[in-house]
């Protein structure tokens, strides 16, 4: 399913469940919106005992919000046996990082949920971050940053992406083009109106390998955007939004300085779908050894420039300082 030749022209509208009743999971690439999961329900050769799946499920839920003057992204992950959030504000007219933060949580609802799907939501509560993010709308406080975000209708349909993990079981992820978005952010300089500019979502959920490692990009105005993976799921997940349309794309290749990851990147499908420069402004890291666990994470942040296309047959379309995020990600968990 990643390679070149087997991509089809349209995708298939999404199942409203993954695991399908005679306990297999349905594979590939769709069009349009998830419910649930459902892991439990796994059948052999894919099932795995209650305490694997405990060890070994691995959810987040990612929104990113941008407009001419500030980038926002904040995130809620859930590890089975720990959960933690992140955020961050960047000033892309002077480049300034006006807040960047991350709490570690315990597991257990009461403090973290991550929604099964775009239509639930979710939360993370420990001492004084609190953060909820629902199916249209992000809300954030804390010490450090406030935003109240409200965001779609969704002019083009989310991608659902799911496959086979080595390592792992299975992996399933639901990814959304450009949402209209507006709402305000809040920081000790002062306040960003949201207004007129572009949310997108990252919702996965996974049982994957003890280590797991990808390089990502993404980024999205209303009429144009991508989702690119290489790594731990192949191309399972890449994707251009188009005029309305989704698009998949074949396996993506990244180059780039990991000695200097906010030098250029270049980043270009297999397919001749899609060759992009990126540049970064900024980047946010964290680096840490729980000796059990350990994880290396850069997330630069800046603009995409070059050219897109839903299918090799396609006129190019011109990209010109599109704002989004690249990642180098390795994670033991």
């Amino acid at each position: 399913m990643n390679g070149i030749a087997d991509l089809p022209a349209a995708l298939p509208p999404a199942p409203a469940r993954v695991v399908g009743a005679d306990g297999q999971p349905a594979l590939g690439r769709f069009a349009g919106a998830l419910q649930g999961c459902d892991w439990e329900r796994l059948a052999r050769p894919h099932a795995r005992s209650g305490l694997w799946r405990r060890l070994h499920n691995k959810r987040w839920h990612y929104v990113a919000l941008a407009t001419e003057r500030i980038f926002c992204a904040v995130a809620i992950v859930d590890l089975g046996w720990m959960s933690s959030c992140f955020g961050y504000a960047f000033d892309r007219g002077d480049g300034d990082m006006l807040a960047n933060f991350s709490e570690d949580g315990l597991p257990g609802r009461l403090s973290v949920a991550v929604a099964d799907g775009p239509g639930g939501s979710s939360r993370f509560r420990r001492r004084a971050t609190h953060i909820e993010i629902g199916p249209d709308a992000l809300t954030l406080r804390c010490p450090w940053l406030q935003i109240e975000a409200r965001f779609g209708p969704a002019p083009a349909p989310p991608l659902l992406a799911t496959g086979l993990i080595r390592g792992g079981s299975v992996h399933a992820t639901q990814k959304s083009g450009g949402l209209p978005l507006t709402g305000e952010v809040r920081t000790w300089r002062e306040e960003y109106r949201l207004d007129g500019g572009v949310a997108s979502f990252d919702l996965s959920n996974g049982l994957l390998a003890r280590e797991t490692a990808w390089r990502w990009a993404s980024a999205h105005a209303l009429d144009v955007g991508f989702n690119l993976q290489a790594g731990y799921f192949g191309a399972s997940e890449n994707a251009v939004w188009l005029d309305g349309a989704l698009y998949p794309l074949g396996p993506a290749r990244f180059i780039v300085d990991r000695k200097d990851v906010l030098a250029p990147w270049h980043i270009f499908t297999e397919d001749d779908c899609l060759d992009l420069i990126f540049t970064p402004d900024a980047a946010r890291r964290e680096n840490r050894d729980l000796k059990i666990a350990a994880s290396r994470y850069v997330q630069p942040l800046g603009t995409f420039s070059g050219w897109v296309r839903g299918t090799p047959e396609q006129p190019k379309r011109s990209i010109e300082r599109l704002a989004g995020v690249t990642e180098d990600h390795f994670a033991r968990w």
